[in-house]
């Protein structure tokens, strides 16, 4: 079954999976680190707050199983298709623009909030790029629902689980 998976989709599951198994172990260090900390002012553990490559890093770090299964399921799905129709280095490039684009809408929102700083993490953002591009190269793709198990194509599948 893995072999079926393309290289870089595997390559981005599998690191993630990995994380998930280091977070186990390091705790909130690697959270302190490597989660997306609002600019301005100390972390909640103890950090500097905000570093450069937390706009990468935050997106291969999850809350929980069930956050790490949610993200990689639909890494897998949909992430898989988009790394055949985009290619290798398109497809990182694709991937990691969303994430880093979701990072700085993420900054910019929790600054006008001036909400306690808080960190972000999961792969969230680089998924919901990979459903926008699905939805838009595989528009009438059906899409079935685990539950309840409604079949709907990919475009509305896209925009309730944006609205959501």
């Amino acid at each position: 079954m893995y072999l079926s998976i393309p290289p870089i989709t595997w390559a981005l599951l599998v690191t993630n999976g990995a994380v998930f198994l280091l977070q186990q172990v390091a705790g909130a260090q690697l959270v302190a680190w490597f989660a997306l900390w609002p600019f301005g002012g100390a972390s909640i553990i103890g950090t500097a707050g905000f570093l450069p490559w937390q706009l990468v890093t935050y997106g291969f770090l999850h809350g929980s199983a069930l956050h790490l299964l949610v993200n990689m399921l639909a890494l897998y799905m949909f992430g898989s298709d988009i790394e055949r129709v985009f290619g290798q280095r398109r497809y990182v490039t694709y991937y990691f623009t969303c994430v880093i684009t979701a990072a700085a809408a993420q900054l910019i929102v929790s600054a006008l909030a001036g909400s306690p700083p808080y960190p972000t993490i999961g792969a969230s953002g680089g998924v919901f790029g990979l459903l926008l591009a699905f939805a838009i190269y595989f528009p009438r793709r059906t899409v079935m629902l685990i539950f309840p198990p409604i079949p709907m194509p990919a475009w509305l599948f896209v925009t309730l689980y944006g609205l959501l």
